[in-house]
């Protein structure tokens, strides 16, 4: 059985990767938006969405990372992660 120690620095770690996954998505938002603006005003209204946006590459490719980085923080190695903390 775990000591206290034990405990608090897996709950530590945690929420450290919970953190880092708010910090990831938001940066994600924000990138992503950028893209899209920068993409409207060289191609977007020029083509409009009848050709392939190159942003919606970008963020799927992103999009994949961001799923495993969720489970990564909120699902982990262990299915009893509401015990760990």
């Amino acid at each position: 059985m775990a000591n206290d120690t034990d405990k608090d620095e897996l709950a530590r770690n945690i929420a450290q990767k919970r953190l880092d996954f708010i910090k990831y998505l938001y940066a994600y938002f924000v990138v992503n938006g950028i893209l899209w603006v920068a993409w409207w005003f060289t191609d977007g209204r020029k083509t409009g969405f009848t050709e392939n946006p190159w942003p919606a590459w970008i963020m799927l490719g992103w999009g994949i990372g961001m799923v495993f980085k969720y489970f990564e923080a909120y699902r982990g190695p262990n299915k009893k992660i509401g015990q760990q903390e």
